[in-house]
């Protein structure tokens, strides 16, 4: 392994070791994180709710099936948000 290699890992071991030294521990911790994870998911369905109910009104005939297709769609995306955001907190 090069000198060049061995200093980045070296950087990259010190960046992981601080992120796991700043990240708040007990009740207040807990209540970070799940706040975190709680945006991270109804951010996206708010906006496929939202957005979805725009798009039905502008085009007549179609109710909610905008509002219905874009909320499930924002519910994946939320559930793919808190996946990467707690598989991140493990690293």
């Amino acid at each position: 392994m090069s000198d060049r290699d061995e200093s980045l890992r070296r950087a990259i071991n010190d960046q992981l070791s601080r992120r796991r030294r700043f990240r708040p521990a007990g009740p207040i911790g807990l209540l970070v994180t799940g706040g975190t994870a709680g945006l991270l998911f109804i951010v996206p369905v708010l906006l496929g709710a939202y957005g979805g109910r725009w798009l039905d009104a502008q085009f007549a005939g179609y109710s909610v099936r905008w509002t219905i297709s874009l909320i499930v769609i924002g519910i994946a995306i939320g559930a793919y948000n808190v996946y990467r955001f707690f598989k991140g907190l493990g690293e």
